[in-house]
């Protein structure tokens, strides 16, 4: 295999690009570029405000898989019927809030099931953009492994297929929920690059063999110089790191 091809996929984790742009049209530009380096995409708040129901169609039409990162929090019956719209998406995973309840996470969950939806919850534990001292201005007074843990352990009991956390949590919650969870992990910077607004942070690989399955990166291969390369060598390092657990 030469540098510039894309290695073959993997049912052990994934590289999620989100997309965080303001258009659909410099959506489909990136998709363009990444080719088949990339089979799924994050839309989160910014471009689905924006452009949304284009985007997801372009994606789909592409046979791309979606994340569809809306992290809905609400009263439980609002993210129940919120939760079934989005099904017409045909997103692949969708996110809430953990800390919205378990009520709240089991609508979302009745939701889908009930539609025969193939779609996955996700459960958004703890922003990576928080610390510990940004828990304490909210009053909260456990440490973030403690609070992304207590919030992953209540979202999972109540049926969600997932839950997004840091590199620094994910770890703890592979040992405490076994093999079957999907974990998310955003927060991904390879060696050498920015933080940017991520405090708990890891690189690809150490990410993939404390247990993560899916990688969400955005910056570091969108913003790069060749982001067809930069995606297809935080592939590489992912799939090495796999193959090492």
């Amino acid at each position: 295999m030469n540098s510039t091809e894309a290695p073959s996929s993997s049912r052990d984790h994934e590289i999620i690009v989100a997309l965080d742009v303001p258009s659909a049209r410099e959506a489909a530009s990136a998709v363009k570029t990444l080719g088949d380096a990339v089979s799924f995409y994050k839309v989160g708040l910014e471009l689905f405000v924006a452009d949304g129901p284009e985007t997801l169609r372009m994606l789909k039409g592409e046979g791309k898989r979606v994340f569809l990162d809306l992290k809905l929090h609400d009263i439980p019956r609002t993210v129940e019927r919120a939760v079934s719209s989005c099904l017409a998406f045909g997103a692949d995973l969708l996110t809430i809030h953990a800390q919205g309840c378990r009520a709240m996470v089991e609508g979302a969950v009745r939701a889908v099931s009930e539609a025969g939806s193939d779609t996955k919850i996700i459960a958004v534990t703890l922003l990576t953009s928080l610390d510990a001292a940004d828990l304490a201005d909210m009053g909260v007074c456990r440490a973030p492994q403690e609070q992304v843990l207590a919030l992953g352990t209540l979202a999972t009991a109540a049926g969600a297929h997932g839950l997004v956390c840091s590199p620094r949590e994910v770890a703890a919650l592979r040992r405490a929920l076994g093999p079957g969870a999907i974990l998310v992990t955003p927060g991904v910077r390879p060696a050498g690059t920015a933080a940017g607004d991520q405090k708990r942070i890891a690189t690809p690989g150490e990410a993939i063999r404390d247990g993560a399955t899916h990688l969400v990166v955005g910056r570091p291969i969108l913003g790069a110089q060749d982001p067809r390369a930069a995606a297809i060598a935080i592939r590489r390092e992912m799939d090495c790191a796999g193959d090492g657990r």
